[in-house]
């Protein structure tokens, strides 16, 4: 643990991102995991953005040789199944498209290798780079679930920022780098994500073209107010539960934040709004925002759902429609998860 006292941020790479951190150590995600996604709660998600991406072809937007490219793929799940449709819808467009997933840990790109090979044998060839710093794309569809609200953040509070020492939380003074952010984006209490314009940078810099499709939770502006949490098998933990900021024993956690590190994810709600600002600084233009149901269901969703309906049988088609049905369910993923997707064309200069 740490030596000295450290940023917030420091400290939340050191539980996520060290050798021994939690995505460092290939964690289960779904009924075995420590939460469910979109990608653990149906292939019709991966089929909806398979569909996505079809419609820019077909709209001219992106050429037929583009490169598909997923961040943050943990085992590979999504992007496999956006092949598998793309396979089903246009079978013929295997033959011009390329397949990355951008993926910093060995231990995760072997066991993406291993489910493509399992899924497709020979037939899908899958690259890998470890950041997008790696990629030389003319044109490009990128994908990402869940990675902005894995960003490192701080953590502030009436002009103070949260600092960790051996698991002990202190809110000290407000440094000018983060302050600088939190007063553009209207911040005062809650956190400010660090990475997203160097994210933004980086794809604008490395993918010549290029559409950008991301979902994850959160609001599309500040809701003033800390989101920070720790998943640990389903259960969920208020971080500042777990610390001596909260003086009241009965509001306070038994579990403790030393038994917790690194072994559970720690994560906080997206503020949208600093992500769109980050994409816009680099160039990017937004092309539409909206909750996870209504993104899916204009992807083309409900098409799938009516060509399974025709073509599998009821006990298949009933089953997968009750796991589609978490995705866009209001009260559970639906809603609370929003979908940002960008676009980036060639001749656009960073400002």
């Amino acid at each position: 643990m740490q030596r000295c006292m450290v940023r917030f941020n420091e400290y939340m790479h050191e539980w996520l991102y060290a050798k021994n951190g939690y995505y460092a150590t290939h964690k289960e995600i779904g009924k075995s995991g420590d939460f469910y996604t979109a990608v653990s709660s149906s292939m019709f998600f991966g089929g909806s953005i398979a569909k996505k991406f079809l419609s820019s072809i077909e709209e001219g937007f992106l050429p037929k040789n583009s490169t598909i490219i997923e961040v943050g793929a943990h085992k590979g799940y999504l992007l496999a199944d956006i092949v598998q449709f793309i396979y089903t819808l246009k079978p013929e467009l295997l033959k011009s498209l390329e397949f990355v997933i951008v993926e910093p840990f060995e231990e995760n790109q072997k066991a993406q290798l291993k489910y493509f090979e399992e899924s497709f044998g020979d037939a899908v060839k899958l690259l890998h780079v470890k950041s997008p710093k790696e990629l030389t794309c003319k044109a490009a569809f990128i994908v990402a679930n869940e990675i902005f609200d894995a960003f490192t953040c701080n953590v502030i509070y009436n002009n103070q920022m949260l600092y960790m020492h051996n698991n002990k939380a202190q809110f000290k003074e407000l440094d000018s780098d983060v302050k600088s952010i939190a007063d553009k984006y209207n911040i005062t209490k809650g956190e400010v994500a660090v990475g997203y314009e160097e994210f933004a940078e980086d794809l604008a810099l490395h993918v010549k073209k290029y559409e950008f499709v991301t979902f994850d939770y959160g609001d599309n502006k500040s809701r003033e107010d800390f989101s920070l949490r720790i998943y640990d098998k389903h259960k969920v933990y208020p971080f500042f539960a777990l610390t001596d900021l909260i003086e009241d024993e009965e509001l306070r956690e038994k579990i403790t934040l030393n038994e917790l590190f690194a072994k559970s994810d720690i994560t906080y709600d997206v503020n949208f709004e600093h992500l769109i600002g980050a994409f816009e600084q680099s160039g990017a233009t937004l092309h539409s925002y909206s909750p996870q149901m209504k993104a899916l269901i204009e992807f083309g969703l409900i098409d799938l759902l009516e060509m399974m309906q025709k073509n599998a049988n009821d006990e298949s088609y009933k089953n997968e429609l009750n796991r589609v049905k978490t995705l866009i369910d209001p009260a559970f993923l639906g809603e609370r998860f929003k979908m940002a997707c960008f676009r980036k064309e060639e001749n656009e200069v960073n400002s």
